[in-house]
This record gives structure tokens, sequence and C-alpha cells, in this order.
């Protein structure tokens, strides 16, 4: 919970006494029930509150891992974070491109599109992971985003607050009005540079810095 509440940070591997706790939330019937409590909260503050300014360039940014594909068919491979991980072994997993759909964010992000908003999928994968990573998302139903933004080698060791803080700024700076963005680590919420609401995932498998 405290990992949830981000004051807990930078955290390796979840302490053996939480992986038991963590496993099974994260394959029940309550995750299901938080993440489409999310997504129903971001399209009514959508329907409440948007309000199109008419140039074409209003937007909404989903984060991609456990926001929109489910990375939770690796960590249950891995204790639920409860076995260090690396980067090559998660990476080799994704370019399998078999990372399934979470459903409710699927809808979302189909509901997002029909209100004529542009949608960008900003997430900390590398660029060499584009391939797989377009394949993946039109395999369980994602399609028409107006642009995947992945790490490029020049942010390789950019910290992903930063990161992708910058990648909103330049959003911004191209015009785009920011009305929301979904994501399941704070590190994709914070920074500078956000949207008029932000909305976040559970998700206690581990933490991006």
């Amino acid at each position: 919970m405290n990992a949830e509440l981000n004051n807990i940070r930078g955290f390796e591997v979840v302490p053996g006494e939480c992986v038991g706790y963590i496993g099974a939330y994260m394959t029940s019937t309550q995750y299901e029930v938080d993440a489409q409590l999310a997504a129903e909260e971001s399209f009514l503050f959508l329907t409440n509150n948007f309000q199109p300014t008419g140039d074409g360039k209003d937007a909404w940014i989903f984060d991609l891992d456990d926001v929109l594909l489910s990375t939770v068919p690796y960590f249950k491979m891995h204790h639920f974070g409860g076995t260090k991980t690396n980067r090559e072994s998660l990476e080799a997993w994704m370019k399998e491109a078999n990372a399934p759909a979470i459903e409710h964010l699927l809808t979302l992000f189909h509901l997002i599109r029909g209100r004529g908003l542009k949608v960008f999928i900003l997430s900390s994968r590398a660029e060499y992971l584009r391939e797989a990573t377009v394949e993946n998302l039109i395999a369980v139903g994602y399609h028409g985003w107006t642009d995947l933004i992945l790490r490029s080698e020049e942010d390789k060791y950019t910290c992903a607050e930063e990161y992708k803080a910058k990648q909103r700024s330049k959003l911004v700076h191209q015009g785009f009005h920011l009305w929301g963005i979904v994501g399941s680590q704070w590190s994709s919420l914070g920074g500078y540079t956000t949207a008029r609401r932000i909305f976040k995932l559970p998700n206690p498998m581990y933490y991006e810095y």
C-alpha cells in the first residue's frame, strides 16, 4: 500500500512477505474492479469537462505497460516482483509481442478517440522495441493512436519522470492541449508539463524511476 501511495520508492524487489498479497491482488477481481473504476473516472472527467478547442490538437496520453498492455504474465513468472529481474529479460519478453490488453483501458482508449482527441502513447520502452510493440498493440485491439513515443538512445539514461516530462513538454510546444494522462507509475504522472487531470492505475509489482 505504501508503495502505491509513493511513500516507498526505488525498491528493486518486492519484500518476501508482500509477494503473496501482490500476486493475489494482481490476478484478482479486485484489480479488475480498480482498473475499471480508474477508466470510468477518466471518461467521466472528460465527459463533464471536455470542450474542444477547435484546432484539432486536444490530446490524451496513455502510458503503455500495465496501462494498455499488461506485464502480469511476465511478473507472474518472477514471483510478482519478488525476484530481481533485469531489463534484458523483460525486453526479451516484450519482443514476443504477447502481452494481453487491460480490457477496461482498451475500452477507454477507443472512447477517448471517439471524442476526437489525439491519443499519444508515451512509454519507457526502448525504440528498438517499436515493431514488436506496434504488433502487440494491434493484435489486442488498439489502433488509431497519433504517435507512439519510445525511449531513444539519447534518453537511455534519463530517469523516467524527467524523460516523460520532457516528451510532454515537446507536445505542448507543438500546440497540443493535454487533457489527461493515465499511468501505472508515479514517474509517468509527475514532473513539469502535466495534464489537466492525471489518473493512476494500481501497480505494486515494480517501481520505475
